[in-house]
């Protein structure tokens, strides 16, 4: 099997930044690798997530339920595995992700305020996702550890990745869901040995590049 590395993160944490600078890493010293990025709006599958994030269920991320919402990230990453990098994967080749199934852990389970519900949430988002639909558990993940605070201010001036407009989804607009988003991710960290980057260090924001030679260096310790 290969190895799938995921860079994750809240909203406005800076993974699509990350993610290109890997990228351009991997090209410049020839390891042959593949990239995937979730939610695949390229691809049909995404289609209920889309429908999701642009509020066409609720205008509000509560109120569609966690374990729906998962379910339409869900499927999504099945067909993009089987159609796009299975193959390559189960011969050995080397993913990297813009998101995966830890960015439901993130966004789904903070919706999530009784702590017992929640572990019941996330043991059948595992189940659903790495043992029903066969999906690879990633190699390491490392989770962007961007505060709330910044991370808002970060996004003010970004595009929508999907409407490639100024409008937020119904993620990015709701401060309290992205408030609740980090707290809950900043227990997976521990939960799951996930690698944890802070990206705000003696209340500086550290430079994109100095970020990503951190996730480089660990990253070439196991490949």
């Amino acid at each position: 099997m290969g190895k799938l590395f995921v860079i994750d993160g809240t909203d406005g944490s800076g993974k699509q930044t990350q993610f290109e600078k890997l990228k351009e890493a991997f090209t410049r010293d020839n390891i042959d690798y593949k990239t995937v990025s979730f939610p695949n709006y390229d691809s049909p599958s995404s289609s209920l997530v889309k429908m999701y994030l642009s509020g066409e269920f609720g205008e509000n991320a509560k109120q569609v339920n966690p374990y729906v919402a998962s379910t339409f990230y869900a499927v999504d990453r099945f067909a993009t595995f089987r159609k796009e990098y299975e193959d390559y994967y189960k011969k050995g080749g080397i993913i990297l992700a813009d998101r995966y199934t830890t960015a439901s852990m993130v966004h789904q389970a903070g919706k999530i305020q009784n702590k017992e519900e929640r572990e019941k949430f996330l043991d059948w988002l595992w189940d659903l996702e790495f043992h029903l639909f066969g999906l690879p558990v990633p190699e390491e993940v490392f989770f962007l550890n961007m505060p709330p605070k910044v991370a808002l201010e970060l996004m003010e001036t970004r595009e929508n990745k999907y409407s490639h407009t100024m409008k937020k989804d119904i993620h990015e607009r709701d401060a309290n869901h992205i408030k609740e988003s980090y707290e809950n991710a900043c227990g997976l960290v521990q939960k799951y040995g996930w690698y944890e980057v802070k990206c705000v260090k003696d209340n500086t924001l550290r430079t994109i590049e100095d970020i990503h030679k951190e996730i480089y260096q660990e990253i070439k310790k196991r490949i």
